[in-house]
């Protein structure tokens, strides 16, 4: 059974950093196609970032220039660098994960396609 835990969130005043985790469990197969997703109050979950089974990676353009996706395949890992926070990143940030995929525009994407999600870390701004 895949197992995403994420971690590192908090809160932050606008421009500050925070960095993101998420442990992932239970596959070997480093072809997986990873992403972060968050959705705030009132609002639908959507794409941040992602990392294609390529290795490429697609950011939406509200987080462009802001936030770094990364991932260790040898840890089993996937981390979100993110920087010069605004208010309106304050949401709850999901890891997700899905092994048919293969590549995706994660500011287009229909989350509902990824198959194995955590619980969840929250990130409040304030200013």
């Amino acid at each position: 059974q895949v197992q995403l835990v994420e971690s590192g969130g908090g809160s932050v005043h606008t421009g500050g950093s925070l960095r993101l985790s998420c442990a992932a469990s239970g596959y070997t197969d480093s072809k997986y196609l990873m992403a972060w997703f968050r959705q705030a109050p009132g609002k639908e979950r959507e794409g941040v970032a992602a990392i294609n089974s390529d290795g490429t990676t697609s950011y939406a353009d509200s987080v462009k220039g802001r936030f770094t996706i990364s991932q260790d395949n040898a840890k089993n890992t996937l981390d979100l660098e993110m920087n010069s926070l605004k208010l309106e990143d304050t949401a709850m940030y999901y890891c997700a994960a899905d092994p048919t995929l293969t590549s995706v525009v994660i500011g287009k994407v229909d989350p509902s396609i990824f198959v194995y999600w955590g619980q969840g870390t929250q990130v409040s701004v304030f200013s």
